[in-house]
Parts: structure tokens; C-alpha cells; sequence
């Protein structure tokens, strides 16, 4: 344990036993895991209060997901990538009947949602280390009522386009898990990833565009947070778009 701290690594005792599937063995997540070391309470919140929070994918889901949240909920909500958690972080906090798993394979990103975590003691999040497709993949069927996929890595370069995260393949996927008028909700700043996005979302018959003008997309989703990634694009002079789907 004490060589995983100084390497800035998450303790091994704290990553499940990953199903094994053809999906899998492709190698789906393409991105950076670590960062800058981690440091002394960082490391010791992934030994000892990510395994609390973390799904345990290695077992069979529940049918009832909410069954992982000790109280009663309105809605179950999937954010893929959150980054630095301000959009997560916002949403737990402004709806505590609704329960959020975050999913985040960046070891630095899940250490800063986790001192957040234990400071304010947020009860509605529960955490995923690791790729999305293998969280995907687990979710019973027509269990979430929305996902959230913001700003995800646009891999710019073409021969690199075959890594992003909306796929055919997810976009299916997508669909088992939400429930019939569930929303699916991305926001980019890449015009080539939104175009990418749209195409893919657009010829499947279980998703529904809501835009009806340019303002639906141009403008921020209501009560909208903003992320530092988002803030870092403003800066650069990208406009981002914000694009919403409902499960037919």
C-alpha cells in the first residue's frame, strides 16, 4: 500500500474484479489514469472511503438499482467522465432524493470528488473508478433516468476518432439502460465531436433530439453549473454546444 501513495496510484484493494468480455479485452478507455502524485489524505480516502462508495461490478447487479442508496429515490442519474465533479458535485447537491454514480478513471479527478464527499458528507453519490463500458455493461436494464456525458475527450486528430466515447456500440447501450423518456444529455466544445455525436444519435430510433431552434442547443442546460472545461474553452473562444435526447 505504502509504494502505491508514493507513486500516486490507487491502492490495489480498492479496484474490482472486471467481467471479462470481447468489449473488454478491445481495450475500451482510452485517457489518462493518474496525474501529479497523489497526496497523504488524497490516498488514504481512495483506501478507505472509495470502497464504501464504489459499485462492486465483479457481482451481479441489483434488480432494483436504487438499492444502493440506504433511503428512497425519485431518480437514478449517470454522469460518464466528471472531470473536476463541479457539475456532479452541483447536481447531488441540489437533488438529494435523487441518487448520482459518477464515473471517472482519472485517479486525481475521483480524489478531489472524494475530499468533497467526506467534507460536506454527500449521501446520494456513489462512484465508479474505472471505464464506463464495464458500468454500462453491468446496469440492469431501463435503470437510469438520465445520462450525462460532458465534455469528453474529442481525440481532434481523425485517426484517433475511433477512441471517443459515443459510438454506435454505446449509444446502444445507452438505450438499454435508460428508461422509456429517460434524457441523455452531451455538451462539447468540438464542433467535429458535436457533428459526430448528432450523427450517431440521430439514426438511432430509440433517442429523440429535443432542439427545435439553435437557442435549445446553443444555450446552457437549465440551472447549468458550468465545468472548468467549459470555462477553459470560453476562454479560447469555443462555443460550446449542449445537446439533449429522450429515450423513446
Amino acid at each position: 500500500m505504502g509504494e502505491d501513495r508514493s507513486r500516486g496510484q490507487a491502492p490495489q484493494s480498492v479496484l474490482t474484479e472486471i467481467p471479462k468480455s470481447a468489449a473488454h479485452q478491445r481495450g475500451a478507455f482510452f485517457g489518462r489514469r493518474k496525474g501529479h502524485k497523489l497526496r497523504k489524505q488524497q490516498a488514504g480516502l481512495y483506501e478507505d472511503l472509495l470502497p464504501k462508495l464504489s459499485l462492486d461490478i465483479s457481482q451481479a447487479a441489483p434488480r432494483e438499482l436504487a438499492s444502493i442508496f440506504p433511503f428512497a429515490l425519485e431518480k437514478l442519474q449517470l454522469e460518464i467522465g466528471f472531470g473536476g465533479g463541479e457539475h456532479l458535485l452541483h447536481e447531488a447537491r441540489k437533488h438529494p432524493s435523487t441518487g448520482f454514480i459518477g464515473c471517472e478513471p482519472f485517479i486525481n479527478g475521483m480524489a478531489k470528488m472524494l475530499a468533497v464527499i467526506q467534507k460536506e458528507a454527500i449521501p446520494n453519490i456513489r462512484l465508479h473508478p474505472s471505464d464506463a463500458l464495464y458500468l454500462l455493461e453491468w446496469l440492469p436494464e431501463h435503470s437510469l433516468d438520465r445520462i450525462d456525458i460532458l465534455y469528453a475527450d474529442p481525440w481532434p486528430k481523425k485517426r484517433h476518432w475511433k477512441r471517443r466515447f459515443i459510438s454506435d456500440e454505446n449509444v446502444a447501450r445507452f438505450a438499454r439502460v435508460l428508461k422509456p423518456g429517460g434524457m441523455l444529455r452531451f455538451a462539447s466544445d468540438i464542433d467535429t465531436y458535436v457533428e459526430w455525436a448528432l450523427v450517431r444519435l440521430l439514426r438511432a430510433k430509440e433517442f429523440h433530439w429535443l432542439a427545435e431552434k439553435a437557442d435549445d442547443w446553443r444555450l446552457p442546460y437549465p440551472d447549468w453549473p458550468g465545468t472548468r472545461y467549459e470555462q477553459k474553452a470560453l476562454r479560447e473562444g469555443r462555443k460550446p454546444a449542449y445537446l439533449e435526447f429522450r429515450r423513446v
